[in-house]
């Protein structure tokens, strides 16, 4: 650690509990507060399994092993193992529950040891089925702040959401906190518990109706609990379950808060490490990312998408410095403090300025298959109206899979692969588009003069400011999508 930094040195001897850890974020936190302060207490890394043992196993696997960590390894050298074992403890358990399902006998210890409280889990399925999104995204956070309020020496409690808690808004989207009820479209009826008895009483609407088998009647819960998420996201402005539940899990945490201080932290499209620890890292395919796997392996050909707008998007080191930022700068206030950590108003970055890195990078760089041959490359075709892209679509597979799927039947399947090549790359392209083109034609811009203010704080500080950089004004956005990003794609995300 750097003795300078005052940012840093609030966390010796302080103990933190991190929920959501084997995910993204939560990896880069932990990392980066055990780099910058080897004195902190202990964090607690609380892991969705079945004992402690199986917990101990997640964490060595899915956390430490990691190459994220290489820096930490070459600095405590053979110590590693033993220094992790000091600081971390994992602890099996799950936000779905009450006290967070931990067990009775760790409870009461905690209880009297945390002093922060980081909630960075959440089910990020734009379609996933709306009772599993409700009890993590929403009721989970209402556990949070249930177990929170029974920590004696809490001095924060930091909650990750996402900025598309706007919906699809227009202008300048304010760093506000979200009111209990309150609906995007103005529609009325927005309650929680109402929402949480319409699941129950679909899921036993559909048990009492006739199936042919067990397994017919979980598929006919999952299919309804997934186009129920969508209708009532729908119904109250939101576009898809994922941050409809996400802005329920605020409006709880708000409402319900009392005097517990609280941080919410409202990323964009977060994407791989810009700088520190190692640059480039990334886990988990998020939003542009689909679109980069699909051109490397030569599937996506075209999509819908206007080159003149922008794309808001922020490295994860940055999201993870301006929490620890935010932690210390309102440690123990009797608040709710929003911040939009992104890059839409501070450093634009154009549709056009991705898409151009990402031809650069591929007809520089070509992909090649696992039998040697060299993957077709070809620019996208990108429209910026729904209907030239239907059309596009239309001509591009819809006619000839329907002409192959005639010649199939009188040729008994002969041009089979061709058909199933055609169909593949169509339903690729159409589940990307179905996932993401409300966001394709984003006009919001994400106010985040919060986070200004917060930057110019640390900036004080020279250390601090090096140490916890967040500002996405340093970026080349075209430089770090060539060098950085789009390399950290093809290395660390699945094949």
């Amino acid at each position: 650690m750097d003795q300078g930094s005052k940012i840093a040195g609030y966390f010796k001897g302080k103990s933190i509990l991190i929920t959501g850890s084997t995910g993204f974020l939560g990896k880069i936190l932990m990392e980066k507060i055990l780099r910058v302060e080897p004195q902190v207490k202990k964090i607690y890394l609380l892991v969705r399994a079945q004992d402690s043992d199986s917990a101990k196993q997640r964490v060595q696997s899915e956390v430490i092993g990691k190459e994220l960590f290489k820096i930490l390894k070459e600095e405590h050298g053979k110590e590693y193992n033993k220094f992790m074992e000091e600081k971390i403890s994992p602890i099996a358990g799950d936000v779905i529950y009450e006290n967070l399902g931990i067990e009775s006998s760790q409870v009461e210890n905690l209880f009297h040891e945390i002093d922060i409280i980081v909630n960075n889990a959440a089910t990020t399925n734009f379609y996933e089925r709306y009772d599993v999104s409700l009890d993590v995204n929403t009721l989970g956070a209402k556990h949070i702040l249930e177990f929170a309020k029974k920590c004696v020496n809490l001095k924060m409690l930091l909650h990750v959401s996402t900025a598309y808690v706007a919906g699809l808004q227009e202008g300048l989207i304010q760093e506000k906190p979200l009111k209990m009820g309150a609906t995007l479209n103005g529609s009325s009826n927005l309650d929680v518990e109402s929402e949480l008895r319409l699941v129950e009483e679909t899921k036993r609407d559909l048990q009492l109706s006739e199936t042919d088998s067990l397994k017919s009647t979980e598929k006919l819960e999952r299919t309804a609990m997934k186009e129920l998420g969508i209708k009532r996201a729908r119904k109250f402005g939101w576009p898809n379950t994922y941050v409809f539940t996400k802005a329920l899990g605020e409006m709880v945490l708000g409402h319900m808060r009392e005097d517990v201080p609280l941080v919410i932290i409202r990323p964009t499209i977060i994407t791989s490490l810009y700088k520190e620890p190692l640059p480039g890292w990334m886990e988990g395919i998020r939003t542009i990312d689909s679109f980069i796997l699909g051109y490397a392996k030569g599937n996506l050909s075209c999509y819908l998408a206007d080159l003149k707008e922008i794309m808001d998007v922020i490295p994860g080191d940055m999201v993870v410095n301006a929490m620890i930022a935010a932690i210390v700068m309102h440690s123990g206030e009797d608040a709710e403090t929003v911040y939009h950590t992104s890059s839409s108003t501070r450093n634009p970055l154009r549709f056009v300025t991705f898409e151009q890195s990402g031809y650069r990078y591929f007809r520089e760089n070509p992909r090649v298959e696992n039998n040697g041959n060299t993957i077709g490359f070809k620019r996208v075709h990108l429209f910026n109206s729904v209907s030239a892209f239907k059309a596009y679509m239309t001509l591009r597979y819809k006619l000839p899979l329907e002409a192959l799927h005639i010649v199939n039947l009188l040729l008994c399947g002969q041009f089979s692969h061709q058909y199933n090549e055609l169909s593949r790359q169509y339903r690729y392209i159409m589940h990307l588009v179905d996932l993401y083109a409300p966001y394709a034609f984003f006009r919001g811009r994400f106010y985040d003069m919060n986070l200004q203010r917060l930057r110019l704080a640390i900036e004080k500080d020279m250390t601090d400011a090096q140490l916890f950089y967040f500002d996405p004004k340093i970026i080349d956005w075209g430089n770090y999508f060539y060098r950085t990003h789009i390399p950290g794609v093809l290395k660390f995300l699945p094949k």
